[in-house]
């Protein structure tokens, strides 16, 4: 039986009233803890509390964890290397904190890390930019800096996306909730068929253009709707309209290899290329106007 499954059972039959328990990562103390403070209050018995044994695990998972960060394409098209991360071994933590608990063995315990890689490396990403499956390119009018502002910040999001294999790419989870705290600012956009001002107002043009960008690679699409009145920056029914609280749009990658989203703005120019392996077993769309 794993050690995980016993913190509810364990119990001391002759308890000891060791040293507290120092948890270190290197030189930098990350918690001490006394025995009596993840206890169960049973007269006679020491059983650990799995609730406040929980509550350690977290805390130190909060301090140590490194995130991974995916290897991207600088604007030059230089591959920028990956960066592995790093989380808590709760196995072998639990294990060696037990010998504490019950033999006190140990008075500090240096905390076990398992690497954590991510999943687009420079391998990978040296491979899936080679060829060219998709394209779209619209225009906007830079001189409105509120909507050129959260075009930037919309494309910026979606840029060095990749898109696995049986892969659904949704734009409202890959871009984020539009609001004031991350950049967005207001600007037009239309709502049941009315212009008004709203935060984040511009980015359906982002969307929009991924939209013909990935239709135009095969790809399937998901989840799509028009906006309830035309758009000047895409032909009639070629756009995509998303919303945080209302539609989103989203693809499903049902090729054999990933996809990798490109996209930047230039001037007024919002430019979406997308990209894959030599080897990809694709059929590109043909559109009609």
């Amino acid at each position: 039986m794993h050690v995980s499954w016993m913190l509810s059972i364990l119990l001391l039959i002759h308890p000891q009233n060791g040293l507290p328990l120092q948890i270190k990562e290197n030189d930098d103390t990350l918690a001490i803890v006394n025995r009596k403070d993840i206890t169960l209050p049973m007269p006679g018995l020491e059983l650990v509390d799995p609730f406040k044994y929980e509550q350690l695990l977290s805390q130190i998972e909060q301090q140590i964890e490194v995130k991974p960060e995916v290897a991207t394409l600088s604007d030059s098209g230089n591959i920028i290397p990956e960066k592995v991360g790093s989380k808590l071994n709760r196995h072998a933590f639990t294990e060696q904190f037990f010998q504490y608990y019950f033999n006190n063995r140990l008075s500090t315990l240096e905390v076990p890390k398992i690497r954590v890689y991510p999943k687009v490396d420079s391998e990978l990403l040296s491979i899936i930019r080679t060829k060219r499956i998709g394209q779209y390119i619209t225009y906007f009018n830079s001189r409105n800096k509120a909507r050129s502002n959260n075009i930037a910040l919309a494309v910026e999001a979606i840029n060095n996306e990749v898109v696995f294999p049986g892969e659904i790419f949704s734009f409202n989870k890959v871009v984020g909730q539009r609001t004031v705290e991350k950049g967005y600012m207001k600007a037009p956009e239309i709502v049941k068929g009315e212009l008004i001002e709203g935060i984040g107002g511009g980015i359906c043009q982002v969307s929009s253009t991924l939209f013909n960008a990935v239709d135009y690679s095969g790809v399937t699409m998901v989840e799509r709707f028009s906006h309830s009145k035309h758009v000047p920056y895409v032909p009639p029914g070629r756009d995509a309209t998303v919303s945080w609280y209302g539609p989103d749009f989203s693809f499903k990658n049902e090729y054999n290899q990933p996809i990798l989203i490109r996209a930047k703005v230039i001037g007024g120019m919002v430019i979406v290329f997308v990209y894959s392996s030599e080897d990809i077993n694709y059929q590109p769309r043909k559109i009609t106007y």
